[in-house]
């Protein structure tokens, strides 16, 4: 008898796998969890990549901040490349950068709105992308101050707003709408008081208008009804005289007065003789020295050959010049010619042989200043 396998420890037998192999159950166990290792590792690797990928992008989409305050613009139908190109103007090419990777996540892949946002400083790209998205429209400043037809008008707004001049125009002269707003081609140009208003960028013409319009009617208290009514005037015919003097003289001090001096002349029936009209009818504000033939142009507006008021405002006019008129002391003058130091204020007279005496010292003055 063998003593040397029959003393053997039977757990040693078999190590190893069935059959003898060598190997324990924890190598097997072991063997069968390398490729879920491999797998996790290569899941891991592709998640370091993406994070990594993703902090490239996000953050400087949620660190870099607007180095200045701005509108951005889109048109109808802008694509993301043109909110870029607008950006980038304003805010810098890397800011506008951001801007356009934000975009879609903002819209969520929707077509981008029409219209005009402000773009705050410091603000974050995705922030603003999100304002363009989502957000409300910024208002645009408007300010209108001296312009002297409705084809200025037009441009200044054309300037500002999303609306061609030629569409401003036609709105201003569309008989239906200005019928609507009890006004007509020749005195909507009234509703625009001088002083600064704000639109959406998207605003219509027709919007314009009307908000125009809506000012206007308030700026009519009750008190200023009262005061036109006493001179036996309309609102838009006193309107049309602040025109005209807003054009005779910057002076402030002089205002009411004049304003005052043709309401006594229309109130004796005198044609008002106002140099502005002239100018107005000939088209030329430049003008230094009104001309006999200038003072024969048969235009409505020159108020040498027609009686009464123009058929419309000169220009635009203020709140402050209806004001002076409105609260302007009655007075005896009648006539009035610059001063011949060109100072800006007027000579006043009661009587025409002071007026033509007047008249004679700022001829004799432009002659010597060799304006024609």
């Amino acid at each position: 008898m063998n003593l040397s396998n029959y003393c053997a420890d039977p757990r040693k037998e078999g190590k190893g796998q069935p059959g003898n192999s060598g190997y324990s159950d924890l190598d097997e166990k072991t063997r069968q969890r390398r490729p879920h290792f491999r797998k996790a590792w290569f899941y891991i690797a592709i998640a370091v990549v993406v994070l990594g990928f993703a902090a490239m992008v996000i953050i400087p989409l949620i660190n870099l901040r607007a180095p200045h305050t701005a509108i951005i613009r889109v048109p109808k139908g802008a694509t993301e490349q043109m909110v870029e190109d607008s950006a980038a103007k304003y805010l810098g090419a890397d800011y506008a950068k951001r801007l356009r990777q934000a975009l879609p996540i903002a819209t969520g892949g929707e077509a981008l709105r029409h219209g005009a946002w402000k773009i705050d400083q410091g603000m974050t790209a995705i922030a603003a992308a999100h304002r363009i998205a989502k957000g409300a429209q910024a208002g645009i400043r408007v300010t209108f101050l001296n312009e002297r037809t409705p084809e200025q008008v037009a441009a200044k707004i054309a300037a500002k707003l999303d609306i061609p001049k030629d569409s401003m125009l036609r709105a201003m002269t569309d008989p239906t709408l200005l019928s609507n707003l009890r006004t007509d081609a020749d005195h909507v140009i009234g509703y625009f008081l001088a002083d600064t208003y704000e639109f959406y960028w998207t605003a219509t013409p027709e919007e314009v208008i009307k908000k125009m319009h809506d000012h206007y009617n308030r700026f009519w208290t009750p008190e200023r009804l009262d005061r036109v009514e006493s001179m036996h005037m309309l609102p838009r015919e006193l309107v049309v005289l602040a025109s005209i003097v807003d054009e005779e003289t910057n002076q402030t001090s002089e205002k009411g007065t004049i304003g005052r001096l043709y309401l006594n002349r229309l109130q004796k029936g005198m044609k008002l003789q106002a140099d502005p009209t002239v100018k107005y009818a000939v088209g030329d504000f430049s003008i230094r020295r009104i001309t006999g033939d200038m003072l024969r142009n048969p235009s409505p507006y020159n108020t040498y050959m027609h009686e009464g008021l123009p058929p419309g405002p000169i220009r635009i006019t203020s709140a402050a010049t209806i004001d002076a008129i409105l609260s302007a002391r009655p007075h005896g003058y009648l006539y009035m010619c610059a001063s011949e130091d060109f100072s800006g204020h007027h000579n006043f007279a009661v009587d025409y042989d002071t007026h033509l005496a007047n008249a004679r010292r700022y001829q004799q003055a432009l002659d010597q200043r060799g304006i024609k």
